[in-house]
């Protein structure tokens, strides 16, 4: 089983873009049964909210379900359950910082860094680019999920 862990700021752009599309990706490879895919927040001001109306109309124009979900933030706790934590860019590694403190089993990543051109997801929030977002999340996603079925 592999439990995968998506973070952004708010829980309401990137990653629960990329929990909908890692789940359907899984999906489509016939790997349901071993994976367990969620997403959370570093900030509690979302916290509640279904996902950006932006997120869900882009995966809708590119064919990818919207998992059912609600803005939730992450806690110390959760550290031990997931296998992978990935976070979307700089600001949200501070925040992972600030509630795990640590990472001693080298849990945390960051999505791009799966792939040929490592960086950051910009924040769709405030770029308003929900196809650059999606474009970032499919890459990363795709590269993980390469990864662990290596």
């Amino acid at each position: 089983m592999h439990r995968v862990l998506f973070i952004c700021h708010g829980n309401i752009c990137r990653s629960t873009m990329a929990e909908s599309v890692m789940t359907e990706l899984v999906r489509r490879a016939d790997l349901k049964e071993e994976f367990e895919i969620d997403s959370a927040a570093t900030s509690y001001e979302e916290i509640g909210n279904p996902p950006h109306h932006g997120t869900v109309a882009k995966l809708h124009e590119v064919g990818i379900p919207v998992v059912p979900h609600r803005a939730r933030i992450i806690t110390r706790e959760e550290y031990a359950r997931w296998d992978y934590i990935i976070y979307m860019d700089a600001e949200n590694r501070r925040g992972l910082k600030r509630i795990l403190h640590r990472d001693p089993a080298g849990k945390i990543s960051r999505l791009l860094d799966w792939t040929d051109h490592p960086g950051d997801v910009a924040d769709p929030w405030y770029t308003g680019n929900f196809d650059a977002a999606y474009r970032d999340v499919l890459a990363g996603c795709e590269g993980l999920l390469a990864h662990l079925t290596a």
